[in-house]
């Protein structure tokens, strides 16, 4: 039986990236030897780097001036990275969500934090409007998608200060305008590679104006200077977010991309809201692209399990909800063709018939 790949995260990948990476682990650049065993000092794997970096500042239009860092640690050590290098005295952050609440925590340690807007209260089922950004703080923070409570920002904000994102699980979904931000941040395992390697654009210009002291391993310009080298990077993932990018290139780009991907939302809320068993948790005009989550109507409670063993029988895989928000949580990734979410519409179709 075929599946059908719905995980939040570590999630689907694209079939080239899986063969290519798999290939890389049995003979890597015709070395004989693995890219498990190869040194990452080695001009073969340096060109992996290389092109890595070239390829995202293609398809993100990345000007001069930023440098694209591949780092461990995940998007929480970027919690703690951003605001060591970036948070002089004050900065600004909206909180959407479980991620947001962790970077907000971070950012505490280092200086004075303004929650400008929340939506905790609803249990972040919407993005919070008509918020100011204070002028007078170092940088504003947003997390544009949310995993958990499937909510996105899918616009870049029009902020009199230098913007920080958290993008783990939409970057490489939208175009945007890099000129907006000092840093951009996101763990691979969502839109890129296998979890072990961070993804980070960084202005040059928005370095060094700290007046503390940074360790070497948490300072930007360290791995700026060492070309993400400093230390033993994640050589795998590394080299499977390489082929990943060069798949969204093949495939037209992040462009493509972002309408492939409001495609498939489309199918699956349209069922969403059609099926009288089920509904969606968030307001409609914040409604995720990446990661949907739905809930059975109140009529039909009772029905949940009976759905998920009926799906998971049909080859859904991974569509349990977040345990914040119950019900069921589709992911639907750059990788993530239509064909499985149309999959999933005819399931949710058929368990509709049968009740």
């Amino acid at each position: 039986m075929k599946k059908h790949n719905f995980y939040a995260g570590p999630c689907i990948l694209s079939p080239y990236t899986i063969q290519k990476t798999a290939d890389a682990v049995l003979n890597f650049a015709d070395m004989d030897l693995s890219i498990l065993e190869v040194s990452h000092r080695s001009k073969q794997f340096q060109a992996v780097m290389d092109e890595a970096v070239a390829l995202t500042k293609e398809l993100l239009n990345i000007p001069e001036g930023y440098h694209v860092l591949f780092l461990g640690g995940g998007a929480s050590l970027q919690f703690c990275m951003v605001p060591f290098n970036l948070l002089n005295k004050k900065a600004a952050y909206i909180n959407t969500g479980t991620w947001a609440g962790n970077a907000i925590k971070e950012a505490k340690l280092f200086g004075e934090v303004d929650v400008i807007a929340s939506s905790e209260a609803s249990n972040f089922n919407y993005i919070p409007k008509d918020f100011v950004i204070p002028t007078d703080a170092d940088y504003f923070h947003y997390t544009s998608n949310n995993t958990i409570y499937g909510t996105e920002i899918r616009k870049d904000f029009d902020s009199p200060i230098p913007m920080v994102c958290d993008m783990s699980s939409d970057i490489f979904s939208r175009e945007f305008d890099v000129t907006k931000y000092e840093c951009i941040y996101g763990g691979a395992q969502k839109n890129l590679a296998p979890a072990g390697v961070t993804i980070v654009i960084i202005k040059e210009d928005a370095l060094g104006k700290v007046s503390r002291q940074i360790p070497t391993m948490l300072d930007y310009r360290t791995h700026i200077k060492k070309g993400s080298m400093f230390n033993t990077p994640p050589v795998l993932p590394i080299y499977s977010a390489l082929m990943t990018l060069r798949w969204y290139k093949e495939q037209g780009g992040v462009k493509e991309m972002e309408r492939r991907d409001i495609e498939k939302a489309a199918i699956l809320y349209d069922e969403i809201d059609r099926n009288k068993l089920f509904r969606g948790t968030v307001a409609e005009e914040d409604r995720s692209i990446m990661n949907v989550c739905f809930v059975m109507n109140p009529d039909y409670a009772e029905l949940e399990k009976d759905f998920m063993e009926f799906a998971t029988m049909k080859g859904m895989v991974g569509i349990k909800g977040h345990r914040s928000v119950g019900g069921f949580r589709a992911s639907l990734y750059n990788a993530l063709p239509k064909e499985s979410v149309e999959a999933l519409v005819a399931v949710m179709k058929e368990f509709e018939a049968k009740h």
